[in-house]
């Protein structure tokens, strides 16, 4: 369905018009035809609308009108409007789009203020150069407005664009958005833009707007036809209401085919690179869980035959920003290829003609499986996407169909018509992993990151790491002996299906001769200092396996007895999950304090083995980032709300 001129939706100035007409955009996608006579206007909005619907022009537009119509030009540290967006990659996208309309404003600057760089740099930018927009993420749009706070006025500010509200918020953002929505002027335009309404960001949403009206482009089955809903959300039932959509709405858009396919763990690369295999001339994003599996996702495929030949690139979170950004730009401007990577990639980017979305592993927020397959399928295009999944898993599903995502089995057409052979992949791997050390690393790294991410699914009930198969999944990642974590040691019969290898590990050296080089220096120091940290470490290790072997005992005697109920289950695992989160608690004192190297450390948590040559330097470790000690008190505070609802449910009883 074709969408109306900008030039008949009214309020949209000649300067402004003429840069849509350079860009080649003539006709208003429905989210924008609803939202921007409002947003230009007197209203503030709250938009919820597919990904790819053309939300970004949609406040741009307005953004730029109401600077263009301001009765004097702002003086260079005065800041008309503020973007916000959750990460780097979306406001750099952002800011590009806005250059040439910012530019059809003579008196107008704007400035990208995003991490990943010196905070001083962005001040000495903002005091000799100023700027009147800000566009950037929120813990750095923070830090600037408290260091410039003496002579950048932000009491000017006529609007305030939150983009993925819902993303916003849950990256734990909600204490900077709330500093910075306290700084600026009442009298100003918010818009609240996103593919998911969160009850957070309702919240928000009456908190931080006035005059508010909701838009909501849904997308229905039998038309295929996006058609905007245009509400009054002033009042919290009227937002209710709103929330009840039809059976034939879907949440994503009519042009996109999902399709999806059960596959074993041991077979699921295979399946990745035959599917890779069958699509040489197509462009394509594959999710993955971590950033470890992206990273050996990446040697893997390029070490089959099928996947050698293919231009594959990645991209996640624990990249420096360089690399992101040259990663990003490359893919962007290529026709063909293949990018790797997590969920930074999942919001927002605006990627060129992307032929498929694959999602090698669902996203632990069912959320953001909207955002990821949303990279396809534009602006009205067409596009495909391919969702992976493990037998224990089929129900996610049922659960998406409930959702508004349609969802069908995936052709041998899509998945290539030759059968993929997991046995010769998963040999390959275990080769790879023999001859080089970088290579067993990545496969052991990607097993545990894998594993403790799957532990924090939010639809748990679905996505249960019981219902794993570890030995398959270790087999699938090229490992030759499983890794100590606890996890694995408690998987029992989940183990089926793994082999350890014959070689020894501690024999196996780097490629890389500097990296070998490095390892047997520090194989020497060790050596050097005596058997003293060695026979403490066997101590620890003998205790640890102790404790675990009582519990495995205990749990044994009870399940020999009767078959567990399921609140006895739960409470099992409960006591398992606050036993290990206490030993890592501890463990990261420890470190903290100096008393235990990070080597030591990682052996604890499973991400190294003591026996390994790999082992870090024996000399106390500098402090950890404060993102694991983030994560274990979320893990904590998770736990209590559970043992506090357990109580509850038992108080009722």
């Amino acid at each position: 369905m074709a969408g109306r001129d900008f030039r008949e939706l009214g309020g949209i100035s000649s300067e402004t018009l003429a840069v849509l007409d350079k860009l080649g955009f003539r006709t208003a996608t429905p989210v924008q035809e609803a939202t921007i006579p409002l947003f230009a206007g007197h209203k503030d909005v709250a938009v919820d609308a597919c990904t790819g619907s053309g939300k970004t022009l949609a406040f741009l537009i307005p953004l730029i009108e109401k600077m263009r119509r301001l009765e004097e030009p702002l003086t260079i540290h005065q800041v008309g409007a503020v973007v916000v967006s959750p990460t780097r990659e979306l406001a750099r996208q952002i800011y590009s789009v806005a250059q040439p309309f910012i530019a059809s404003v003579p008196w107008l600057k704007a400035a990208l203020l995003v991490g990943g760089s010196d905070p001083a740099n962005d001040v000495a930018q903002l005091r000799d150069g100023g700027s009147n927009v800000l566009i950037g993420t929120p813990g750095r749009l923070d830090d600037i407005r408290q260091r410039c706070a003496a002579w950048l006025e932000v009491k000017t500010v006529e609007i305030l664009v939150l983009d993925e509200a819902d993303r916003l918020l849950d990256m734990g953002f909600k204490v900077q958005l709330d500093a910075i929505i306290s700084a600026l002027p009442r009298q100003r335009r918010t818009g609240l833009f996103s593919a998911t309404q969160t009850e957070a960001v309702q919240a928000l949403a009456r908190a931080g707007l006035r005059n508010a009206v909701r838009v909501n482009v849904a997308v229905s089955r039998a038309a295929a036809a996006p058609r905007p809903d245009v509400e009054g959300v002033a009042e919290a039932a009227g937002w209710e209401a709103e929330l009840q959509r039809d059976e034939l709405e879907q949440r994503t858009p009519g042009t996109l085919s999902i399709c999806y396919h059960i596959v074993e763990a041991v077979d699921k690369l295979a399946v990745l690179a035959h599917f890779l295999q069958a699509h040489p001339d197509s462009k394509i994003i594959v999710y993955f869980l971590t950033c470890a599996c992206v990273d050996h996702a990446l040697l893997a495929l390029g070490l089959l035959p099928g996947t050698r030949g293919l231009v594959v690139s990645a991209l996640h979170g624990r990249m420096k920003q360089a690399a992101r950004e040259a990663v990003l730009e490359a893919y962007a401007a290529a026709t063909t290829g293949v990018l790797l990577c997590t969920d930074v990639a999942a919001r927002g980017l605006d990627i060129p003609d992307v032929h498929w979305i694959v999602q090698a592993d669902p996203p632990q927020d069912p959320a953001a499986f909207i955002h990821r397959v949303g990279r396809t399928a534009r602006m009205g295009r067409s596009g495909d996407a391919l969702l992976l999944l493990m037998p224990h898993e089929d129900s996610y599903v049922d659960f998406l169909g409930v959702r508004k995502v349609p969802l069908r089995p995936a052709t041998p057409a899509v998945l290539g018509t030759a059968a993929a052979d997991g046995a010769a992949t998963n040999a390959r791997l275990r080769a790879a992993a023999e001859a080089d050390r970088a290579f067993m690393e990545a496969g052991v790294k990607a097993f545990v990151s894998y594993v403790r991410g799957y532990k924090e699914h939010h639809c748990r009930y679905i996505f249960r790491i019981q219902d794993v198969p570890l030995g398959q999944l270790a087999t699938a990642f090229g490992l030759l002996r499983l890794p100590g974590m606890p996890e694995v040691k408690k998987a029992g019969i989940r183990l089926a299906g793994f082999e350890p290898s014959a070689i020894d590990v501690d024999s196996i050296k780097f490629n890389d001769k500097a990296r070998e080089k490095q390892r047997q220096a520090l194989l020497k120091k060790r050596e050097a200092e005596g058997p003293r940290e060695s026979a403490k470490a066997a101590h620890r290790a003998a205790q640890q396996a102790a404790r675990q072997a009582a519990a495995r005992q205990a749990t044994e005697a009870v399940g020999a007895g009767a078959r567990l109920t399921a609140a006895k289950r739960r409470a099992l695992e409960a006591a398992d999950e606050a036993e290990e989160l206490a030993t890592e608690y501890t463990m990261l004192k420890k470190l903290r304090r100096g008393k235990i190297s990070q080597h030591e450390f990682d052996v604890v948590l499973g991400m190294s083995d003591d026996s390994d040559a790999e082992v870090k330097e024996s000399v106390p470790a500098p402090a950890p980032k404060r993102k694991l000690a983030t994560a274990l008190q979320k893990r904590a505070a998770k736990l209590k709300r559970k043992q506090k609802r357990r109580a509850g449910s038992k108080g009722e009883a």
